[in-house]
C-alpha cells in the first residue's frame, strides 16, 4: 500500500519560515505528480503547489508564488514544501498527495489517488 506521511508543521509568527516533508512508501510508478494541499475549516481543500516527476514542472497557487517552493527527491522518497514569509492566511492543515500521472496538465484535486494524514501549520 502507498503511504504518505507529512511532518514539519508548527505554530510560528508571521514572517517566519517552515519546511514541510512528506515521506512516501509503497510507490512503484515511474511517472507521477505530487502536490501539497491545504485546508482551512469551512473551506475547500486548496492545492498550493505541485510537481511532476517526468518534466519536473511545477505549479503554484497565486497566493504562494514567490514564497513557497516545492521539491522532490525520488532517491529518498521525499517531497518537501519550503515556505517563507508565512502569513496568517497560510494557516491550515497541509496535506501531501500523489497520483500516477503521465499527462501534460496538472491533475485536478479529485484525481489525486493517495493522501497523507496532514500536518498543522499555524501562523499568528
Amino acid at each position: 500500500d502507498v503511504q504518505l506521511v507529512e511532518s514539519g508543521g508548527d505554530s510560528v509568527q508571521a514572517g517566519s519560515s517552515l519546511r514541510l516533508s512528506c515521506k512516501y512508501s509503497g510507490w512503484h510508478y515511474t511517472g507521477y505528480c505530487m502536490a501539497w494541499f491545504r485546508q482551512i475549516p469551512g473551506k475547500e481543500r486548496e492545492r498550493v503547489a505541485a510537481i511532476t516527476t517526468g518534466s519536473g514542472a511545477t505549479d503554484y497557487a497565486d497566493s504562494v508564488k514567490g514564497r513557497f517552493t516545492i521539491s522532490h527527491d525520488a532517491a529518498v522518497n521525499t517531497l518537501w514544501l519550503e515556505m517563507n514569509n508565512l502569513q496568517p492566511e497560510d494557516t491550515g492543515i497541509y496535506y501531501c498527495a500523489a497520483v500516477n500521472w503521465a499527462w501534460l496538465r496538472f491533475p485536478r484535486t479529485d484525481e489525486f489517488q493517495h493522501w497523507g494524514q496532514g500536518t498543522q501549520v499555524t501562523v499568528s
